[in-house]
């Protein structure tokens, strides 16, 4: 498999972005076809807005 520049670039540019998720690489054929970015918003847990009984 040969990387080329570009995708190796956006792949590591994706992984300087985000904080918290994955980065997904999918394959065909030995070749890279698709990088995604999927990111991770954590919350802290707060008290609920109204009393349930």
């Amino acid at each position: 498999m040969k990387m080329d520049k570009t995708i190796l670039k956006e792949i590591v540019d994706f992984i300087q972005q985000i904080s918290y998720g994955e980065v997904v690489i999918t394959v065909h054929d030995s070749d890279i076809v698709q990088v995604e970015k999927r990111e991770k918003k954590r919350f802290k847990a707060c008290k609920p807005l109204h009393k349930q009984s």
